[in-house]
């Protein structure tokens, strides 16, 4: 890169070229040594120069350095004389005491007066270089030690060659010498003029700097932007722009630097901003100067494959050219041993990158382009499988709108066919966004209607929200489209963050005009039945199940009923109807049609979220595994993203949390755009969090729930969220906060009246308020719950029922009562299973019966802290530890404690986790029941054996799901 990197372009930092540095500074080491570093223009060789240069290891020498010129005028020996021209005014004495230094004087004018007469002519061409090759060679000599850098050798004259083929034969002693030079442009591609042959004894190696690969391209546009980390999609597709050379990676962010969130910009976003980036001016540069080394027929070849856009045969590049096959052929030849374009897989060819190829188009005058795009339609027709959207782009920059459009829609519906929706929307919002297709109102209609039926099944959706919002505004649609494609925004609204109750007024508004489309119609009805959106009364919702379910009864098209179904029914089993459950023995095992296999497939998937939010956590497995089976293959990545976020709610439900943190937060971030599937894996991250006391943390992932919004929240999420930040204010003592925020969440559920939702909130509620002097209150949410789940088939409620009731009469003062109770809910969580709150009102049932007196009761308590510590739950070991301590037990003897030598201990990956969420050592004390020193001996063991000096170290590397052995310590 160096000086041709514009200024602020440049890496603060090398990135990926470690090894290749390391090679060249080992090398260096053993003087006098010879260096050849090639590697294609911009790729970095230079940027390496400079790092080279500055190691300690060459602090010592002296750097003499030139660079051949692109420019074609004489200039006998440039590179050499550059370099030498830098040693002015520190030439040694005794080069004027030496007759032959004088031969210098005649190419070096500067020097004329530190170097003595020049001799006699030699009287023939051959004599005078070798004096000269003798004079540099022992100047050079005299200078050491030192580096002699030759950049560009591919532009080097015949003289430059021949001078640098004498010293790099054998170098002066203490001399290091380095060229550069671009493999594909030197000329026969040895840039010496014939094949270095290295001295015998002498050190010579030859480095490769390749183009960096698509991680090293993401750590360098983050250097470049200042920033920890850009997304892995813009990178990806910066490194595809730009193949990973470092002066278009650095140019091309540097064009993007003032444009807005690139670091954090997704796969589309990173198109359209490097889109709109223009090619740099490196690109320019170098399409120019390769275009103009080529003869016109090789010139046209490569216009051809910048029209084309992505490698092709040779026979199709000839006939875009507008050349016959032989002399296609000859100007291909000529353009790739120019480099002007590469071979790619399968004899097809292209360019290197995207740049290159956007550079080459940018020189085509307009008239000759768009013929070349006529003659690409007349080429690529003949083609199976028809590539559709190539032919649709080509006739829309040549002039053929009618076919853009028919080539366009053709390869959406190819698309839709073939179960991929991210293709097709892209392809219907390009036709509908073209202003040169001049679109009539029934195109508008017919390419409408398709992307809004598509982008149901899609995950992309923000784009799209945009889309449909603009042809509702834009008066392109029929009035009776109109209104399809208001009910397509409300049932995408649902989806997004503050979306909900938008979505309700614009799938109200839609029904007004729905009326000759009952079925569509019908599919806004259920929606509006649906019970977790927002906080609108369940009261509010029945009656469009009521009607839904009437519609359903009467159709006979089985893609609707599927359809609503998908909703209908899993919107009763949601609210704990008891009948609900027996309809899904009818349901069939696979559909006919590829729509009716993605409407199954949600139902499927809709029916097990709706089995873990109540308690059918067995049955919700199931179900996910037919539904996931059958949406892989349904082109349906909505479902999909629904049914991956309900197995992670599953597997903390079940305590299958190993890599449960990691596997929830990549998925989070995949759909960070989509409400239900973003909020719930936040719950399920916060309520990790919690288990394991990083608290402030899990109150971050429990905001990003909604819980403070809860119009424009999913209502479980909500209600859970409520549960865990109760729970964690009763951990820290706060008892009236706690009661506070049970408070809020009843509201929430009372408002709602989905009774079968309250699993999560009911014993943290009773406890904080007999905790805060609210006994009354509590024993009115029991009768409450009792009243209102009596009837409902919801056994998550039911067991928290028997938790609560079992809470509150420990509360009161009667053990025996409320251990029937915590007996009572322990057999019905372990039946769901649930085994985190099994595992919990165990131990409360431990301590009841210490309470009664059952000393034997201890050894339960010491038997859960292992199965605490298994699950990876380490402050409710912690507590359990603690607790079975404080009873005077002894643990049964082991033959020895296990060592555990550079491992952590399980105690030590407890006090890990705590030390990379940023607690004290106050705080881990009190989250894992130990004294503030005993807490200093482990940390100091953490960073021994993590092998790190300071806290902050760890917050990156402690481990936080790795497999846990039970614990060898008390």
């Amino acid at each position: 890169m160096g000086s041709r990197i514009v200024a602020g372009t440049g890496s603060p930092v090398l990135v990926g070229r470690a090894a290749e540095l390391d090679a060249l500074v080992s090398a260096a080491q053993s003087p006098p040594a010879v260096l050849l570093l090639e590697g294609e223009a911009g790729v970095g060789k230079t940027r390496l120069i400079e790092e080279f240069l500055a190691r300690p290891e060459l602090a010592g020498h002296r750097v003499l350095a030139g660079r051949c010129q692109a420019s074609r005028e004489p200039f006998p020996y440039g590179v050499v004389v550059e370099a030498l021209l830098s040693a002015e005014n520190r030439l040694p004495a005794a080069v004027r005491h030496s007759p032959l230094f004088g031969v210098l004087g005649r190419h070096l004018p500067e020097l004329v007066p530190q170097l003595p007469p020049p001799p006699e002519p030699a009287g023939d061409s051959r004599g005078e270089a070798h004096r000269l090759f003798r004079a540099v060679r022992r100047l050079l000599a005299l200078l050491g030690p030192l580096v002699l850098v030759a950049e560009d050798l591919q532009w080097a004259d015949d003289g430059s060659r021949r001078l640098l083929r004498y010293l790099m034969s054998d170098p002066p002693p203490q001399t290091v010498v380095l060229v550069t030079y671009r493999p594909e442009e030197s000329p026969g591609g040895t840039p010496l003029g014939r094949a270095h042959r290295p001295a015998p004894g002498r050190t010579s190696i030859r480095v490769r700097l390749d183009p960096l690969d698509a991680g090293d391209v993401r750590r360098l546009a983050a250097a470049l932007l200042g920033e920890p980390d850009v997304s892995a999609e813009f990178a990806a597709s910066l490194h595809r722009c730009t193949a990973g050379v470092p002066l278009l990676v650095a140019e091309t962010v540097d064009a993007l630097r003032d444009t807005g969130e690139v670091a954090s910009a997704d796969e589309a976003a990173a198109r359209r901003l490097l889109d709109a980036a223009g090619v740099p001016a490196s690109s320019r540069e170098m399409a120019a100067e390769r275009l103009g080394a080529l003869s016109p027929a090789a010139r046209r070849v490569t216009e051809a494959a910048a029209v084309l856009a992505e490698p092709v045969p040779a026979g199709v590049l000839a006939a875009v050219a507008g050349l016959d096959a032989a002399r296609g052929g000859r100007a291909l030849d000529l353009a790739l041993e120019r480099a002007a374009l590469i071979e790619t897989a399968g004899f097809c060819y292209g360019f290197r990158h995207d740049l290159a190829q956007r550079a080459v188009y940018g020189t085509i005058p307009g008239p000759r382009r768009q013929e070349m795009h006529r003659r690409a339609v007349r080429a690529l027709l003949g083609q199976r499988p028809e590539p559709w959207a190539r032919l649709s782009e080509h006739s829309r920059r040549a002039g053929d709108p009618a076919g853009a459009l028919r080539f366009g829609e053709a390869a959406a519906d190819r698309a839709i066919d073939a179960g991929d929706p991210a293709t097709a929307i892209g392809l219907l919002q390009a036709l509908l966004a073209a202003p040169d297709l001049g679109l009539a109102t029934s195109d508008v209609d017919r390419l409408a209607a398709k992307l809004g039926a598509v982008a149901a099944n899609g995950v992309s959706q923000t784009e799209v929200l945009g889309t449909l919002e603009g042809l509702l505004a834009d008066g392109r649609l029929s009035p009776a489209l109109a209104a399809e494609i208001r009910l397509g925004l409300g049932l995408l609204l649902v989806r997004q963050a503050d979306g909900l109750e938008a979505a309700r007024v614009e799938i109200e508004v839609a029904l007004t005009g729905l009326g000759h489309r009952p079925d569509l119609a019908a599919r806004g009805m259920a929606v509006l039945a649906l019970p977790f959106i927002g906080a609108t009364p369940l009261r509010t919702h029945l009656p469009w199940l009521d009607r839904v379910e009437a519609l359903i009864s009467a159709t006979d098209d089985p893609r609707l009923r599927l359809t609503l179904t998908a909703n209908n029914l899993c919107s009763r089993l949601h609210t704990g109807d008891r009948g609900a459950w027996a309809v899904l023995d009818d349901l069939p095992a696979d559909a006919g049609t590829p729509e009716e296999r993605r409407q199954l497939a949600r139902l499927y998937c809709n029916a097990a979220d709706a089995g873990a939010w109540t308690g059918h956590h067995r049955w919700a497995r199931s179900l996910l595994r037919r539904g996931s089976r059958l949406a892989a293959g349904s082109g349906s990545p909505y479902v999909v993203s629904t049914a991956r976020t309900t197995g992670m709610h599953v597997d903390w439900l079940e305590g299958a949390w190993n890599g449960l943190e990691q596997r929830a937060t990549a998925l989070r971030e995949e759909y960070r755009d989509l409400l239900p599937v973003a909020s719930e894996l936040s719950l399920v991250l916060g309520l990790l969090a919690a288990a394991r006391g990083a608290w402030e943390r899990a109150a971050g992932y429990w905001a990003a729930t909604g819980v403070h919004q809860a119009d424009n929240a999913v209502t479980p999420v909500a209600i859970a969220a409520h549960g865990g930040m109760a729970g964690v204010l009763l951990a820290q003592d706060a008892a009236g906060p706690a009661a506070a925020e049970a408070d809020r969440g009843l509201e929430l559920l009372r408002t709602k009246g989905v009774w079968a939702w309250a699993g999560d909130l009911i014993p943290v509620a009773a406890e904080a308020y007999c905790r805060a002097g609210r006994p009354a209150s509590a024993h009115a949410l029991l009768a409450e719950l009792d009243r209102e789940t009596s009837a409902l088939a919801a056994p998550m409620a039911r067991a928290a029922l028997a938790h609560a009731r079992g809470i509150v009469m420990a509360h009161e003062g009667e053990p025996e009562a409320a251990a029937r109770s915590f007996e009572q809910a322990r057999a019905q969580y372990e039946r769901l299973p649930a085994p985190y709150p099994a595992a919990l009102t165990a131990e409360r049932l431990s301590h009841c019966r210490l309470d009664q007196g059952d000393t034997e009761a201890a050894g339960a308590l010491g038997v859960l802290a292992d199965a605490f510590a298994a699950l990876g739950a380490p402050r409710d070991a912690a507590r359990c530890r603690h607790a079975f301590r404080s009873t005077g037990a002894v643990t049964p003897s082991r033959r020895g404690r296990r060592g555990y030598g550079d491992e952590l201990s399980p105690r030590e990956h407890d006090v890990a986790r705590l030390l990379a969420d940023g607690h004290t050592n106050r705080e881990i004390g009190e989250a894992l029941f130990l004294s503030v020193r005993t807490v200093e001996q482990h940390v100091a063991n953490v960073l021994r054996k993590l092998r790190v000096r300071s806290r902050t170290e760890v917050v990156a590397i402690a481990p936080r799901d790795r497999p846990r052995p039970v614990p060898d310590e008390a």
